[in-house]
């Protein structure tokens, strides 16, 4: 039984993109949960599944109480980070494609601005009596604490092996920020930015400035997965899951894996790649729109690569024209990306995918039918390729 094509996303829905929600996370979920089923015609007794992240706060069950959802059939959790992002949409599709349910609803909702901050030192995370907990012993005491010290090294050595500079990063930076400009829904809407200001921009941890990093924010996004079959009886166009992967790579750590033979790499979006690819049929020169996980501006980069979108240490020529650009051969997060519109752990990523499958995106490309959107990575890591009707 194969997969592709037997399920698709036909309801999305978030909250407004924040600094201080001003509500709880469940409230941001719940609020997500409930647009995202009133955009696919379908209320909370339709649905029989939930998914998230093992780092979301709020349980399946809280979700279900709180939207007066009635028997639940099917709910999982998926780890890693923001890695977890394409894999709830993965395990929604699998469930309805096998019947186990019928209408399933992956969510993220946090308040990590105004809460939790994900970008600063947690001694929490080194002392967890788990594995998780042994591997950050290692490096949190040498102060490799944060996601950018952790991302600092693997960039350093990137830019020695390959050449590239802080301005080829920034360029990414600058095209988000473009992006979100004329986004009424990102948070730096109306503000874009420079090469220079990219550049002029603090130190995070060398080589990664401010602009390399992306925003934290509170918010909520949910999506709506049924079969294709239940799909056309809906609302919307459809975005059919051509292809749904999942990925980890040899000697896996979180957000760098140190002991790799080949640093400046991430083998496991290599891993998800040729199973997207083989999936879907598709090749990299079959997308017309790529939606990458930007936490960190030289992870884009170097995802290019792994997706074979171009040759190892070739990213920064890639990009130098307007190969990126919303009219150039592969538009790049027309939403503004992490970067520009809100960190919602990718999932607001994969909104923006399906908002191009319809025609409905503010920066809308035209024609695009086929949409990769990929999530976390230096994390095991996942991804998808949507596509229309057509």
């Amino acid at each position: 039984m194969r997969l592709s094509g037997k399920a698709a996303i036909v309801g999305i829905g978030a909250t407004e993109f924040s600094k201080d929600s001003g509500r709880s996370e469940l409230r941001l979920a719940a609020e997500a949960v409930l647009l995202a089923l009133r955009d696919a015609g379908l209320t909370p007794s339709d649905v029989d599944g939930l998914v998230s992240f093992t780092m979301d706060a709020n349980n399946e069950i809280s979700v279900a109480r709180e939207l007066g959802m009635g028997e639940l059939g099917f709910f999982s959790r998926v780890h890693y980070g923001g890695g977890a992002a394409a894999a709830t949409v993965q395990q929604a599709a699998m469930a309805v494609a096998t019947g186990v349910a019928d209408v399933v609803v992956a969510y993220r909702a946090f308040n990590e601005r105004s809460g939790q901050r994900f970008g600063q030192v947690s001694e929490a995370a080194a002392r967890q009596v788990n594995s998780s907990g042994v591997d950050n012993s290692f490096h949190y005491p040498m102060g490799i604490a944060t996601p950018a010290a952790t991302v600092a090294m693997l960039a350093r050595r990137y830019m020695h092996e390959f050449g590239a500079t802080s301005a080829d990063f920034g360029r990414i930076a600058v095209l988000d920020r473009k992006h979100a400009a004329t986004n009424p829904a990102a948070w730096f809407h109306g503000k874009p930015i420079t090469l220079a200001d990219h550049q002029a921009s603090r130190w995070i941890a060398e080589p990664l400035h401010l602009l390399d990093c992306c925003q934290e924010s509170d918010g909520g996004v949910a999506l709506v997965v049924v079969s294709a079959e239940r799909a056309r009886d809906l609302p919307h166009p459809p975005a059919l899951i051509a292809a749904a992967a999942q990925g980890s790579g040899p000697d896996q750590y979180v957000m760098t894996s140190y002991y790799r033979d080949d640093l400046p790499a991430l083998p496991e979006m290599g891993a998800v790649g040729r199973r997207l690819w083989a999936q879907s049929g598709f090749r990299p020169a079959d997308v017309d729109v790529a939606v990458l996980y930007d936490h960190f501006t030289p992870y884009v980069l170097i995802q290019l690569e792994e997706l074979g979108f171009c040759s190892r240490g070739e990213a920064k020529d890639f990009i130098a024209g307007d190969t990126l650009e919303l009219g150039g051969e592969l538009p790049l997060n027309p939403h503004g990306g992490q970067l520009g519109e809100a960190y919602l752990h990718g999932m607001n990523g994969i909104a923006e995918a399906v908002r191009q499958v319809r025609g409905t995106a503010v920066n809308q490309v035209p024609g695009a039918d086929r949409v990769l959107v990929t999530a976390g990575t230096g994390v095991p890591t996942s991804g998808l390729v949507l596509k229309g009707q057509t």
